[in-house]
């Protein structure tokens, strides 16, 4: 298959002001996950997770679908990079005006194939009806998987936050996804599927947004998203496991065990700790927490046997950041204690 090039050009405002996004984006994610659902590649980590979401689709969740192909055009307001939960978000798309709706439209219907249906979008109506599919569809496709698909997505950006702070936002370019993604100073070469054709964007002092994505397999490009353009790329690209496995139906975990083993002082601290600075080394876990690094770490072990923590390595160091079984667990402990 032939490769399509973004060249995006930095200025140094722009590597100032290029960051790693702080929370997964749900209808981003929603996007990709319905285009996965109607291909056929990736049958290993896949293959069950399609089988399960087939089988429950909505007359509303296929309404959804028509408007989100495998591959090919889909309108850039349904599947925007914003961070928040997926009910608010929706919700900000059933409250895209027609005129905006219009404008996104005349940008790309000249040169794409859309469904018929397209002309209804600036009705109010049908609107609701689409944005009442992409709930469905979310309920479906990525509601049972999501703490494990946003613990994914917390662990890479540890990595990649470890990476401006000890090499500077130019190594974490350089490294965020070395198959497909090239820094080649002053500009980033990125390679997706399409035409041959190289397409030279410059950022003009807007910076960049870096997005880890589970779903994602190659990196994509959001050239007119506000305030600045964005890049999706594949989360844990070095950690095949973990995609792997993203996509099991989180069952409810027996926690009862796990919990009794946390209700030591010490123990709950470091939780703490690691909730407060997720990310932390081991031996800032330690230096946060008043302990001995050995001891940070026995306990960070069992935190994440017990699936409150999760830990990603980075060169010779493991970061820790919560689960969101860890952050329920947190949010749900009256009179948590305090780090010293």
């Amino acid at each position: 298959m032939v490769s399509m090039v973004f060249r995006i050009h930095f200025t140094t405002e722009d590597l100032a002001r290029t960051k790693v996004a702080d929370a997964p984006m749900p209808l981003l994610e929603l996007k990709q996950a319905a285009r996965a659902l109607q291909r056929t590649d990736q049958p290993a980590r896949l293959s069950g997770w399609r089988r399960h979401a087939r089988a429950r689709l909505s007359a509303e969740a296929r309404l959804a679908l028509d408007f989100i192909p495998p591959v090919g055009w889909s309108p850039t307001f349904i599947g925007p990079p914003r961070a928040g939960g997926p009910a608010e978000l929706i919700e900000q798309v059933r409250a895209t005006s027609p005129g905006q709706i219009r404008k996104a439209l005349t940008t790309i219907l000249p040169t794409t194939e859309a469904p018929s249906a397209t002309r209804h979008l600036t009705d109010p109506d049908f609107l609701g009806r689409l944005c009442d599919g992409l709930s469905a569809l979310y309920d479906v496709l990525l509601a049972p998987y999501w703490p494990a698909m946003a613990d994914a997505f917390t662990a890479d950006r540890s990595v990649r936050v470890r990476q401006v702070l000890h090499g500077g936002v130019e190594h974490f370019l350089s490294q965020a996804n070395p198959e497909d993604m090239r820094w080649n100073p002053p500009v980033l070469e990125i390679a997706t599927r399409g035409d041959s054709t190289t397409y030279d964007l410059h950022l003009e002092g807007r910076g960049l947004l870096l997005v880890p994505s589970v779903m994602l397999t190659r990196p994509l490009i959001q050239h007119d998203a506000e305030p600045q353009p964005a890049v999706t790329y594949p989360a844990g690209h070095d950690q095949p496991l973990r995609r792997l496995t993203a996509f099991a139906p989180t069952a409810t975990p027996h926690t009862v065990a796990p919990v009794a083993a946390l209700l030591g002082h010490t123990r709950a601290a470091v939780l703490t700790t690691i909730a407060e600075h997720p990310g932390c080394s081991t031996k800032e876990v330690a230096a946060f927490a008043g302990l001995a690094p050995s001891s940070a770490s026995e306990h960070a072990t069992i935190l994440r046997e017990a699936g409150l923590v999760t830990t990603t390595r980075h060169r010779n160091t493991a970061l820790h950041s919560l689960t969101q079984l860890g952050r329920r667990l947190l949010d749900h402990t009256p009179d948590r204690p305090e780090t010293p």
